[in-house]
C-alpha cells in the first residue's frame, strides 16, 4: 500500500509535535528543581522574610527604647508585635543575640545554598550557605513615627 502525500505530511506534523513536546518536558525537568528541592528552597525563603521581620522588629523596639531587647521573648512582649520566632519547618527558635551597643545577630538553620540563585531580591546581605548561619546586624531608627 502506498501512503498519500497528505498521509506522509500528517505522520510528519505528529512525529514532530510528539518530538517538541517530549523535548519541552525533559527541559522542564531539567530547569526546574525536584518537588523536594523546591520545598527547601521555600522554607529558606520564609526563614530569610523571618528574620527580615525580626530585624525591622529590632529596629521598632530600639527606636521605641533607645536599647536593644535582651532576648526574642521579650521583643515578643511588645505590643503590635505578631512576628514568627520559630522556624517554618522544625518549630525551633531563631537566634539571637546581642553584640554590643546597637549590634545584634540573627542566627537561622538553612537548607540550601543561595549563591546560584540570580533572581533572589535579598542576594547580597541575606545570601547563605547550608547549615547555621548568622547575620551581623545595626539597630537603626525607624523612619516613621511610633507610639509608646
Amino acid at each position: 500500500m502506498r501512503k498519500s502525500r497528505k498521509d506522509l505530511i500528517n505522520a510528519t506534523v505528529i512525529i514532530v509535535v510528539a518530538t517538541v513536546v517530549v523535548a519541552a518536558v525533559i527541559g522542564g525537568i531539567i530547569l526546574l528543581d525536584s518537588p523536594a528541592q523546591e520545598r527547601l528552597r521555600r522554607l529558606d525563603e520564609r526563614r530569610v522574610d523571618d528574620l527580615r521581620e525580626l530585624a525591622y522588629a529590632v529596629d521598632v523596639y530600639w527606636t521605641r527604647e533607645g536599647t536593644l531587647p535582651s532576648s526574642l521573648e521579650e521583643l515578643s512582649n511588645e505590643r503590635g508585635y505578631y512576628e514568627e520566632l520559630v522556624d517554618p519547618e522544625t518549630g525551633e527558635p531563631y537566634e539571637y543575640r546581642v553584640l554590643s551597643g546597637n549590634t545584634y545577630e540573627l542566627c537561622a538553620q538553612f537548607a540550601r545554598d543561595t549563591a546560584e540563585e540570580q533572581d533572589r531580591f535579598y542576594k547580597d546581605y541575606w545570601a547563605h550557605g547550608p547549615g547555621r548561619q548568622c547575620f551581623e546586624l545595626e539597630a537603626r531608627d525607624v523612619n516613621r513615627v511610633i507610639d509608646r
